[in-house]
């Protein structure tokens, strides 16, 4: 039986000459009399299967304050057990504080007595009207107002005292350590009556009685700040917690912190973005009293869960806009124009490792990869801990302009050589605007987003590219623990690839087999200190060469296979033959067989 059918039969039990009414139940209140009224007046159960009130009641002649089931079955006297979610094991929560043995209710009793019609007309102009006020037992001292701040006990030891016309001249009345360190709790007792129900936490007092009058549970804090200071275990038994903050960012990140800390079960209440500020509940009612009920009930409906998860609707539209992006112009510029590569791995997109022998190219090929995709006018950061800036330009300009890199910084060039260089010279300079080199070897993740960041920032493009070179030298606080430092580093590269749409190109060492070869059949396991590689890159390649690199001779053409050895979306097996342009300093795609 599902629990709103559950509510609906211990209500109808308890309250056995009561008639639903649609959603509600409404009979006579089984504790007017029991509280020295004459005649019972009406009590009302709130039944509605999707209501966050589902279970609430309220005698309308307010003489015991409203509450939810286990509230309800506390003051019938009734057995815990029969009440419908009740949790034998639960344990209430309990402040451990000594209450001084000197108290203000007489003050406070004193205080409602003083209340003038010019205090009454005050609140009736915003709606709240005299029942409420005694209700909650507010007062007036001759100039300011008193409200009361009593404690799970019944007993009031402070009041804060507002000035009517200037809300920021107030004084704690009594014992001020009251008004302090999270007792700073308007209705209190609201958060025990609220129990397997929902409850509303409203900024400053008057705001709170104009909920109050329209029957909504509730607790209030004098300002937002003060939330930081109450122990949030106060509502570990409160189910739906609504909040309602004044319209000013400093409210509106104090709920978000406590929300944070409480959890999914908190809902802030929305302010449409035209309101000035600190606009508040009090100012709404008296700018249009007559629909007052109406807009809260519209702002209770639009109001958002602080949950872990986005919405449905924010993922669908995230979805169709990463469908749009695949499609565009910028994301197919993430290929590197090597045919077989792009049509193997579809270009640099994810996590893809490179991993190969020392001196066999790898740093030369993740050069050409990153700038060609530069030449595309996409962002390319090169995080280069192997040859340094210098070298990587020079090489560069060298593949560019087909002019040998020691014969760049030579004098001595023909005609033909001076105008290729300066052509080249050109199409670097145009494509450093989109190609960053960094040596930092202090380098965190949290400082890769912010260069990733600026270069989306000055590109204007939404995806990046990122070639490490190489992962080994990433930096990590402990050499002796660079496998785990390594795992580290590529939960953060996860993140940062999901996140910022980047793609990564990382270069890594392989593992000497047991003849000391790196050649062989390629596999996961040649890749140096693994560890995660195997589940956290979305291509995996090894890049060997055909040559003997200890023994190469002058003019002896240097190939190299790059395999693709494990992949998420693609097939292993060899990717394609790459002859090295020497002394060019750049490799061609050549034939698979």
């Amino acid at each position: 039986m599902e629990l709103n059918e559950r509510l609906a039969g211990f209500y109808q039990e308890h309250l056995s000459q009561g008639v639903i009414e649609g959603t509600m139940l409404k009979g006579p209140c089984p504790f007017c009399k029991d509280n020295g009224r004459e005649e019972a007046g009406s009590i009302t159960v709130y039944l509605g299967a999707m209501s966050y009130f589902a279970g609430y009641f309220r005698c309308q002649s307010r003489c015991v304050p409203g509450g939810f089931a286990p509230h309800f079955g506390r003051l019938s006297g009734i057995d815990p057990g029969t009440v419908p979610g009740h949790d034998p094991d639960r344990e209430p929560y309990v402040q451990s504080m000594k209450f001084p043995a000197v108290n203000i209710n007489s003050d406070i009793k004193k205080y409602q007595d003083k209340l003038t019609p010019n205090i009454t007309t005050y609140f009736a102009k915003i709606g709240v009207s005299a029942d409420t006020l005694t209700e909650m037992q507010v007062g007036y001292n001759g100039r300011y107002i008193t409200y009361p701040y009593r404690m799970q006990n019944g007993k009031c030891y402070t009041a804060r005292c507002v000035m009517p016309e200037d809300e920021s001249d107030y004084f704690w009345h009594g014992d001020k350590s009251f008004g302090f360190n999270g007792l700073q709790i308007f209705n209190i007792n609201d958060i025990d009556h609220c129990e397997d129900g929902a409850l509303f936490i409203v900024e400053g007092e008057k705001n709170f009685l104009c909920l109050r009058e329209l029957g909504f549970p509730g607790i209030a804090v004098p300002s937002a700040a003060d939330l930081g200071t109450i122990d949030i275990k106060r509502f570990e038994y409160i189910q739906t917690i609504f909040m309602v903050m004044n319209h000013s960012p400093e409210s509106v990140e104090a709920a978000r912190t406590f929300a944070e800390q409480v959890g999914y079960k908190v809902r802030v209440l929305q302010w449409p973005s035209q309101e000035k500020r600190g606009f508040n509940l009090a100012e709404l009612a008296g700018e249009d009293l007559e629909n007052f009920k109406t807009a809260m009930a519209k702002m209770v409906s639009g109001s958002k869960a602080f949950s872990p998860f986005h919405s449905p609707q924010h993922e669908y539209e995230v979805f169709i806009d990463n469908i749009g992006r695949q499609q565009s112009e910028s994301y197919k510029a993430l290929r590197t124009g090597m045919a077989q590569f792009d049509d193997a791995v579809g270009g640099i997109y994810g996590l893809n490792m490179i991993g190969g022998p020392p001196k066999a190219g790898k740093s030369c090929l993740g050069i050409q990869l990153g700038t060609e995709i530069a030449k595309n006018k996409m962002g390319v950061i090169y995080y280069d801990f192997e040859n340094g800036a210098q070298k990587i330009y020079q090489r560069t300009l060298s593949r560019l302009s087909r002019i040998p890199a020691d014969k760049v910084v030579s004098a001595e060039l023909s005609k033909v050589e001076k105008d290729r260089l300066e052509a080249g010279q050109e199409d670097l300079q145009t494509m450093l605007q989109f190609f960053r080199v960094v040596n930092d070897r202090r380098i965190t993740p949290e400082i890769m987003r912010r260069h990733i960041d600026f270069l989306r920032h000055e590109t204007r493009r939404t995806d990046t590219v990122v070639v490490i070179d190489s992962l080994h030298k990433l930096p990590f606080k402990d050499f002796a623990e660079r496998r785990t430092g390594i795992n580290a580093w590529l939960r953060e590269l996860e993140s940062i690839r999901d996140e910022l749409h980047v793609g990564f190109l990382i270069i890594s060492e392989l593992t000497r087999q047991e003849s000391g070869r790196y050649d062989g059949v390629p596999h996961m396991g040649l890749f140096k200190d693994s560890g995660d590689i195997e589940y956290t890159a979305d291509n995996a390649m090894v890049f060997l060469p055909e040559w003997e690199a200890v023994d190469i001779k002058a003019g002896t053409e240097r190939i190299n296979s790059l395999w693709l050895v494990a992949s998420r979306e693609h097939s292993p097996g060899l990717i394609a033959r790459y002859r090295l342009d020497y002394p060019y300093w750049g490799f061609s795609e050549v034939d698979k067989g």
